[in-house]
């Protein structure tokens, strides 16, 4: 049975065969933490793997949550753009600038592989988890901080230490962790703690 407001099967199947061949690129885009052992930096693929693990884990914690499978799907879908947008780093102020726009035009290009029904569903959870206001898309927002802050405290805080990355920063850019769930944002706290005490975070220096 064709597929309601698709093109012919064997074409739909088709774009969509293109689309997972496509996206098989994600595997290529290295990211700047590293790995829980250290071993070497992670790629967005990984990352995106281990991010629907931490929201099927963690959906409990977030109050509201009516579709784990749609939170998950955000999380699987939101670093797609990374393919033409490349991954911009956490705390690269001057990457940020003009993120929105590369990962939009990415995300226009990329989705825009899959038949137009499909294209459209897609587009538009990336769009629910880049504005970050329904349970799911929180509880994905707060997965995708929280996984690097968990791999840096175990892998000796590499990517901090390069970049100069103090406590204060990291609670301050962390905010929507406490706000997807107030366990969740006391777990962050611990996980600073943790950091510091096994040396993978220096202390916040006063006056600074």
């Amino acid at each position: 049975m064709e597929h309601p407001n698709s093109d012919p099967p064997q074409d739909r199947l088709t774009r969509q065969m293109d689309f997972l061949l496509e996206i098989d690129k994600l595997k290529s885009v290295l990211r700047r933490n590293r790995l829980a052992d250290n071993s070497r930096r992670e790629n967005t693929a990984e990352h995106s793997w281990h991010l629907v693990m931490f929201i099927a884990v963690l959906a409990e914690y977030v109050p509201g949550i009516h579709d784990i499978s749609k939170a998950i799907l955000l999380g699987a879908i939101h670093d797609l753009v990374e393919i033409d947008a490349g991954d911009t780093f956490f705390w690269d102020a001057k990457g940020y600038e003009d993120k929105r726009d590369r990962e939009s035009k990415a995300a226009q290009r990329i989705f825009g592989l899959l038949p137009a029904d499909q294209a459209q569903t897609f587009r538009a959870l990336w769009e629910e988890f880049e504005e970050a206001q329904t349970p799911e898309a929180l509880l994905a927002n707060a997965a995708d901080r929280l996984a690097p802050v968990l791999l840096n405290t175990h892998s000796g805080g590499v990517s901090w230490k390069e970049n100069g990355i103090t406590p204060a920063m990291i609670r301050q850019k962390m905010t929507i962790i406490g706000k997807a769930s107030p366990q969740l944002g006391h777990f962050l706290e611990l996980l600073i703690h943790e950091a510091q005490q096994r040396g993978s975070l220096d202390y916040d220096r006063p006056g600074l």
